[in-house]
């Protein structure tokens, strides 16, 4: 089966500061319909106005996952993470047995634009953990691992059976993965535009497999490259 989400269907939720875009229940927006996909439960594509933020607020028991589209982002938790991350950079939080955070746009003049992603933990209480990578090694067409299960295949060490992947796609370039009938996939294209086996995506739609197998081709349209995300998860 192949799900398809635009991105003109999500929710929407704003907040003079704030302009986010959820593409599962997430907040003030339910629909019971998109609760999540498998142990994918949150992608908000937020924009933040300079200076402000989430103030601090607290969580347990749920990787939490933000990728900078543009602008600068700055982290602090009580576990003693903390940064600011640029664009392409994916920032990972585990909070464990429970851990208060706070993000924030690092700029007083330029707003942020992130994705934030939450994916349900696979163990129940661990000690909060808080890391990033950038995407200096990526190349056009290629698929990089930016996180998997406790770091075992590279990337960040996620605490779920799950392979996270970035890739870019300029013009006319094309990657191929192939899908197993066993595990669910979910597309997400981050900025850009991609044909995906005939269908057209704009940034912020999406496409989830379950139960599907064989090759799947991404080909990158328009003049600016596309920036996707590719999620390998667990069935269910």
């Amino acid at each position: 089966m192949i799900i398809e989400r635009p991105s003109s269907a999500r929710g929407r939720v704003q907040a003079g500061w704030l302009d986010s875009r959820h593409t599962f229940s997430f907040g003030g927006y339910y629909d019971p319909a998109w609760m999540g996909f498998g142990c994918l439960r949150v992608i908000n594509e937020d924009r933040v106005d300079p200076g402000a933020g989430f103030a601090p607020h607290r969580h347990a028991n749920m990787e939490i996952l933000s990728y900078v589209l543009s602008g600068a982002l700055a982290h602090e938790d009580s576990s003693g993470g903390g940064g600011v991350i640029g664009p392409r950079t994916l920032q990972w939080m585990s909070a464990g047995h429970g851990v208060e955070h706070s993000e924030y746009n690092a700029s007083q003049t330029e707003p942020v634009h992130f994705l934030q992603i939450w994916v349900q933990s696979d163990r129940l209480n661990a000690q909060p953990a808080y890391a990033h990578s950038d995407a200096s090694v990526e190349r056009d067409g290629e698929f990089v691992l930016r996180a998997s299960r406790d770091g075992a295949r590279g990337g960040l060490p996620i605490r779920q059976d799950l392979l996270l992947y970035s890739l870019t796609l300029g013009a006319g370039v094309s990657a191929r993965r192939t899908l197993d009938g066993g595990r669910w996939y979910w597309l997400q294209v981050a900025q850009g535009r991609v044909e995906v086996d005939g269908r057209v995506l704009e940034a912020g739609d999406a496409l989830g497999f379950r139960e599907e197998s064989g090759e799947r081709v991404l080909t990158g349209l328009g003049d600016a490259a596309a920036d996707v995300l590719w999620f390998d998860l667990p069935a269910g």
